[in-house]
């Protein structure tokens, strides 16, 4: 019998990712995959199901099938031209927005932007703050400017979220000058075994892996940030791998940063680095 109850339990996927799949083929809410559990369904529809259930055994991401992963609360569309956001990430966009508070109408630069998630997530949460976001990759900005336009207000005070194509701060402007700085770059080295592995196989490989130590793009990022500064100072904070805390606490000592700490995610892994900028420091 083709009803939901019988897909799922036939599934040979975990059941919450078959849950999913299933929900969004039929355009149905989880309670609706219960209630309407023994609803016929049509032949077009399960097979559209089935496609992606192979898919996804054959190891595609989640979220790249339904084109959706929520961060931070907000809905944002995902593309095999974006690294997937994840859940990780989100204590990047909390320790920004402490960074933030007290600040009236901050200026806050998102470097390697991919989806947009850390920049919309900010300028939702601080509708005042002014936004730049940059990627290499224009197709990640195509995708960061949808998610911007679809999930923030079109008249909030700080305006909408200003997208550049950028290797990191090159394309900006010279005179800009930001109180927070935040990025999640490419922090993988080239050798790492994980990139062969789940879901990287199918992320883009520039926004994973610097093709080197992992810390390159990190280095560049902290070299150009102390220029991007406002004249009363500023933050910088980075994502970095479970084992890169002390060398990016080095970095960034080693740059003139000071009040350099790490902050650990939910599951105690030291996750972000960042440290606080002084005029002249």
């Amino acid at each position: 019998m083709n009803n939901a109850a019988a897909l799922l339990r036939a599934s040979p996927l975990p059941p919450l990712e078959a849950r999913i799949l299933l929900g969004h083929v039929l355009g149905w809410r989880r309670t609706e995959l219960i209630t309407r559990s023994d609803e016929l369904l049509d032949a077009e529809r399960v097979a559209s199901f089935q496609a992606l259930e192979a898919r996804r055994v054959a190891g595609e991401p989640v979220a790249q099938l339904i084109g959706a992963r929520e961060f931070f609360g907000l809905d944002f569309e995902v593309t095999p031209d974006v690294l997937i956001p994840r859940p990780e990430t989100e204590l990047l966009v909390e320790t920004a927005l402490a960074a933030l508070e007290g600040i009236a109408r901050p200026c806050v630069l998102d470097l390697g932007t991919g989806t947009g998630a850390i920049a919309v997530a900010i300028a939702s949460a601080r509708p005042d703050a002014q936004m730049w976001a940059v990627d290499r990759s224009g197709a990640a900005l195509a995708v960061a400017n949808r998610n911007a336009t679809r999930l923030l207000d079109a008249t909030r005070p700080g305006g909408a979220v200003r997208l550049a194509q950028s290797d990191w701060y090159d394309a900006l402007d010279s005179s800009l000058r930001f109180d927070v700085i935040v990025s999640n770059p490419p922090y993988i080295a080239s050798g790492d075994p994980h990139l062969s592995e789940g879901d990287l196989r199918f992320e883009p490989r520039g926004a994973l892996t610097d093709e080197a130590d992992g810390l390159s793009a990190i280095r560049a990022i902290i070299a150009g940030a102390p220029a991007r500064f406002t004249a009363s100072g500023g933050v910088l904070w980075l994502e970095h791998g479970y084992d890169q805390a002390a060398a990016v606490r080095a970095l960034l000592e080693q740059a003139g940063f000071t009040a350099v700490r790490s902050e650990c995610d939910l599951a105690g892994i030291e996750r972000i680095s960042g440290g606080a900028w002084q005029t002249g420091g």
